[in-house]
């Protein structure tokens, strides 16, 4: 036996999808009708009430008094002041020239570092490339990592510091 309940007008038929979302349309397209209330800016959103603690509760306590201001922030890394009169002020010295450096050891590091960003570009631009230019890169690359651990000093020079040189 079928029930003869019939659906309220305020709430649409579960079985009419049209009627479903007519109504929720309808629901979300309402305006209020006191007006827009007040606006919030970013610093009244707090959801967990970190910043207007609850009175605590005990003998004597007002309840019903307004939340005491928060404290004033700690100055943070934007309130501060540049000098730019330092007496003393660090200047690091110019880097050595290339033109002074070894040979081999500056073609080592071209080769080390130059050698896989060649066979990066060998694989997106140059897609027949042929193996022995390939095998050729790699090599390259293995004599000039080979020779800089190869240069690599054999003994540390401990000389009792802690590794500060100013």
């Amino acid at each position: 036996m079928a029930s003869d309940a019939v659906p309220s007008p305020l709430e649409p038929d579960a079985n009419d999808e049209d009627a479903v979302w007519a109504d929720l349309v309808a629901r979300l397209e309402q305006t209020p009708t006191e007006g827009p209330g007040p606006r919030q800016d970013f610093a009244d959103f707090d959801p967990l009430g970190i910043a207007r603690p609850a009175p605590i509760a005990g003998a004597g306590a007002d309840t019903t008094a307004a939340p005491a201001t928060p404290p004033a922030a700690p100055p943070g890394p934007r309130d501060y002041g540049v000098d730019d009169e330092e007496e003393g002020a660090f200047v690091p010295e110019d880097p050595p020239s290339l033109a002074a450096a070894e040979p081999a050891l500056l073609l080592a590091w071209v080769g080390a570092a130059g050698a896989p960003i060649v066979l990066l570009l060998a694989a997106i631009l140059w897609r027949g490339a042929p193996l022995v230019a390939i095998i050729g890169i790699i090599l390259v690359f293995v004599a000039s990592a080979g020779y800089l651990v190869f240069r690599l000093p054999a003994s540390r020079d401990d000389d009792g510091d802690d590794g500060a040189v100013l």
